[in-house]
């Protein structure tokens, strides 16, 4: 075997399980962890937050795995504290761009994350932060690395934009983040690669990161010495069980900060491969739960000692497992313009790129002679899709293929919506499926719709649509993954879109159940100035 064909392979099969969700490792518990926060941190409150991030937990699969008894740690906090089934997740409803929002309390117009996949007018190429295999492929491994683990937080997350970490930092708050890729903070800390990729590639040995004080990424940068689900097939420890290990490392040694936040990614491939009424993934985040709560004297010894948050990021919906019913090929619907072939460099008769984030995608419209809404009306003719949206001026403009009438909206004028948000609404309702009742504008199918979907389009330059598929459908652009018979996410649907939450060992919870207000309401939580059980839009 040559070297080019090792050192691809090899970096295929490290991205590829770096990024998606792998198998399950049991090693090694610690016992009877006597508490310990760092003592030099001040102006916080008395208790550490730990909030667990779980990819793709939802409500109906949770609910249904308490009711079998099969999660008894779940169970446990949910009766001893506050359960949300309905948290209104970022737009698109991937991770990167879900991440960003928590962590700096803006949609995607704010913190300018736009998906997994988009493209980058100023670079003339497509970004990705690491898809399907396919489409790692055909993008180049270097730039997958580079975007994911480099840029993504040094470069595309908007500098003017704070993360939690820190806005922590600046108020001389210690934080740890335990296997997320939006990890932003002020502290200087290293991301080690394999020898692999520095021998036979243009790779460095290691890459300078501004992250948390306490930062662990698998074992690209870990803590625990004897953390070892890092193999390869173990996704190089970005796994449930290392996330649990290095964070009961920190409380072994007393060295848990005010806030932690730690990723639990396994359940989204278990959701994604088996469809979303699968319990399987819930039933092994449980265990893991269990090595936390029992390495404390008691269970309620945990809730006294630590303010806790379990959150799912998106939900998943069904999709057919038909390839020839489920799968929307846009490369053959807008097959009469010129598409850019994903892997080459964009050229002038290209029309359009293509970027597929499952049940959403962006279409760049590169020739000015092509006008968006010529395109959108293109796109209008595949009943499949559930919407096209654009941006005109001051303006959004959305259509259907089932209305006639386009919705149009802009913000900042006189309709309030249920989250004191002001709009300008005009045209046909029904596309976005609004109401406007009680002075107010409600929302029903897509949750907090004008926000979410004005912010994407609004995330960065060029000339683009946004399109999402209806229920039981997904997107394709050839190299894109697929999921025939499981789960996929990346829509404003609502089933892609609520999540659910539990805060335990806090009376204090955010203002609305929205991913965009937990991060405000952490720093109140952390520093000890938590508002009070005021939720007004449960």
């Amino acid at each position: 075997m040559s070297k080019w064909i090792y050192t691809t392979i090899t970096s295929i099969v490290f991205i590829v399980l770096i990024l998606i969700s792998g198998l399950d490792q049991n090693p090694s518990e610690l016992k009877n962890i006597k508490l310990g926060v760092k003592t030099h941190d001040i102006m916080t409150s008395s208790k550490p937050v730990v909030m667990i991030l779980v990819d793709s937990l939802m409500d109906e699969s949770l609910q249904k795995v308490i009711q079998n008894g099969e999660a008894p740690v779940l169970k446990f906090l949910i009766d001893k504290g506050k359960y949300f089934s309905k948290v209104v997740s970022s737009y698109p409803t991937m991770s990167v761009t879900i991440d960003s929002t928590l962590l700096t309390g803006g949609y995607a117009h704010q913190h300018h994350v736009p998906g997994l996949v988009w493209f980058h007018h100023e670079e003339n190429r497509v970004v990705s932060y690491g898809s399907g295999f396919k489409e790692i492929w055909k993008q180049g491994i270097q730039h997958i690395i580079l975007d994911s683990l480099k840029d993504l937080n040094a470069k595309h997350l908007n500098p003017d934009t704070k993360t939690i970490f820190e806005d922590l930092s600046n108020k001389g708050i210690d934080s740890a983040s335990i296997n997320g890729l939006i990890f932003r903070g002020d502290t200087k800390q290293i991301i080690h690669l394999p020898d692999t990729f520095a021998r036979y590639s243009d790779l460095p040995e290691k890459i300078n990161v501004n992250a948390p004080s306490v930062f662990s990424l698998g074992s690209l940068s870990q803590m625990n010495p004897s953390n070892q689900t890092h193999h390869v097939w173990q996704k190089f420890g970005v796994n449930d069980p290392f996330s649990v290990n290095e964070l009961l490392f920190l409380l072994e040694n007393h060295q848990l900060p005010p806030f932690s936040l730690v990723y639990f990614p396994n359940n989204d491939q278990v959701v994604h491969k088996k469809g979303p009424e699968e319990t399987e993934g819930i039933i092994e985040v449980d265990k893991q739960l269990q090595r936390i709560v029992n390495a404390f004297p008691t269970w309620e010894d945990a809730i006294n000692e630590v303010s806790w948050v379990i959150l799912g990021d998106s939900g998943q919906s069904t999709i057919i497992n038909d390839k020839e019913k489920s799968l929307i090929k846009l490369k053959t619907l807008l097959n009469d313009y010129h598409i850019y072939e994903l892997g080459t460099k964009v050229m002038e008769q290209d029309q359009i790129v293509l970027c597929v984030n499952e049940r959403m995608t962006y279409v760049y419209v590169l020739d000015d002679n092509v006008s968006l809404q010529e395109m959108a009306e293109k796109m209008k003719q595949e009943h499949r899709i559930d919407f096209i949206a654009w941006k005109e001026d001051e303006s959004v403009k959305v259509i259907s293929p089932d209305h006639t009438e386009i919705l149009t909206f802009q913000p900042n004028s006189k309709h309030k919506d249920i989250y004191d948000q002001s709009w300008l609404v005009d045209g046909n309702l029904e596309v976005l499926d609004l109401k406007y009742e009680n002075n107010q504008i409600q929302y029903k199918t897509y949750p907090d719709a004008l926000a979410r979907l004005y912010g994407a389009l609004n995330s960065h330059q060029g000339r683009f649509l946004v399109t999402d598929a209806k229920i039981g459908y997904e997107f394709t652009d050839d190299y894109s993954p697929t999921h025939l018979g499981g789960g996929g996410h990346g829509s404003l649907h609502e089933k892609d879109s609520y999540v659910p939450m539990i805060v335990t060992g806090t009376h204090s919870y955010p203002k609305h159940a929205r991913m965009i207000d937990i991060k405000d309401w952490l720093l109140q939580l952390i520093t000890g100035r938590g508002n009070s059980p005021s939720l007004e839009n449960p």
